[in-house]
C-alpha cells in the first residue's frame, strides 16, 4: 500500500520566484505609513540592504531582454551622472569662495589701516605744531623771566637807594634842626640885636627865606621847562623850508629895542651891591 502511494505521488521541487524589480519600483503607494514605521532602526536597514541589492541571474536576464525600451524609460527618471573630475572642481569652487571672503576681509582691514595712518599723520602734524608753539612760548617765558629778574634787581636797587636817601634826609633834617635851634638861633639873635641897635630892620625869618628860595627854584624850573619845550617844538620845524628865515627874523627883534643882549636877561638871585650896602651900613 505504501509503495503504491509513493509511485503515484512523485517528489515535488520548489523554485524560487524573483519578481521583476522594475515592476516593484513602479507600483504606486496608495497608503501612508505611520510615523513609527518611517523611522526604522539602522540594523534593519543594514539587513534589508543586501536583500534588495543581491544580484540575481534571472533579474539580469530580464533586464537584458527588456532592451532599449527599458533603458529609455529608466534614463528619463534617473539623474544625470557627473562626468570628469568633479571633486577637484568642487574643491576649487570652495577655495575660490573662501579666497573672496578673505580678500574682502583683507580689503576692510587695509582700509582701516590706511585711515589710521592718515589720522596718525594728522596727529603728528598737530604734535609738531604744538611743539613749535611750545618752543616759542618757552623762549618768550625765558625772556619774560629774564626781564622779571632785571626788574626785580632794579627794584632792589631802587629800594636800597630810597632807603639810603631817606636816611640822608633824616640826617639832614636832624642837622638842620640842630643848626636852627643852636648855632643859627644864637647868630640870628646877635644880628637882630646889632641891627636894632643900629636902627636897621631885622632880617627876615628863616621860614620866609626858605619860601623865597623855593619860589625862586620853582620859577627857574618853569623857565627851563618852557625853553626845553620850545626847543623840542622848533626842532621839527627847522627841517622845513621856512624854519631858517623865521629864526633869523626873530633874533634881530630883541636887538631892535636898542638894549644889548645881556640886558634883556632877567637878573637872578640877590641884586648886586646889596651885600656891600648892608656891610657899609653896618660899618657906619
Amino acid at each position: 500500500m505504501s509503495q503504491h502511494i509513493q509511485h503515484h505521488h512523485p517528489q515535488t521541487q520548489y523554485v524560487h520566484y524573483n519578481p521583476n524589480p522594475h515592476l516593484q519600483q513602479q507600483v504606486p503607494v496608495t497608503h501612508v505609513a505611520p510615523k513609527d514605521t518611517q523611522r526604522q532602526p539602522v540594523a534593519q536597514q543594514q539587513q534589508q540592504a543586501p536583500i534588495h541589492h543581491q544580484p540575481q541571474p534571472q533579474q539580469q536576464q530580464q533586464q537584458q531582454q527588456a532592451g532599449p525600451s527599458g533603458q529609455a524609460s529608466s534614463s528619463s527618471s534617473t539623474p544625470l551622472v557627473a562626468k570628469g573630475d568633479w571633486t577637484k572642481d568642487l574643491v576649487h569652487l570652495a577655495k575660490t569662495a573662501e579666497l573672496k571672503k578673505h580678500a574682502l576681509t583683507l580689503q576692510l582691514h587695509t582700509a582701516h589701516i590706511l585711515s589710521a595712518h592718515a589720522s596718525l599723520e594728522q596727529k603728528g602734524k598737530a604734535i609738531q605744531d604744538l611743539r613749535e608753539q611750545k618752543n616759542k612760548l618757552e623762549s618768550e617765558r625765558t625772556r619774560l623771566l629774564n626781564c622779571l629778574r632785571e626788574v626785580n634787581e632794579d627794584r632792589d636797587k631802587v629800594d636800597i637807594m630810597e632807603s639810603s636817601l631817606e636816611k640822608e634826609c633824616r640826617e639832614t633834617r636832624a642837622k638842620i634842626t640842630q643848626l636852627t635851634e643852636n648855632d643859627y638861633a644864637v647868630a640870628k639873635a646877635d644880628v637882630d640885636r646889632l641891627r636894632q641897635e643900629l636902627g636897621q630892620p631885622p632880617l627876615p625869618s628863616l621860614q620866609s627865606t626858605l619860601e623865597e628860595k623855593t619860589s625862586q627854584y620853582l620859577n627857574e624850573r618853569r623857565i627851563s621847562g618852557n625853553e626845553s619845550q620850545s626847543a623840542s617844538v622848533a626842532g621839527p620845524s627847522r627841517s622845513g623850508s621856512g624854519a631858517a628865515p623865521a629864526a633869523t627874523n626873530k633874533r634881530p627883534a630883541s636887538t631892535s629895542t636898542g638894549q644889548p643882549e645881556g640886558m634883556a636877561k632877567r637878573p637872578r638871585g640877590r641884586p648886586k651891591g646889596s651885600k656891600n650896602k648892608n656891610k657899609a651900613s653896618g660899618d657906619d
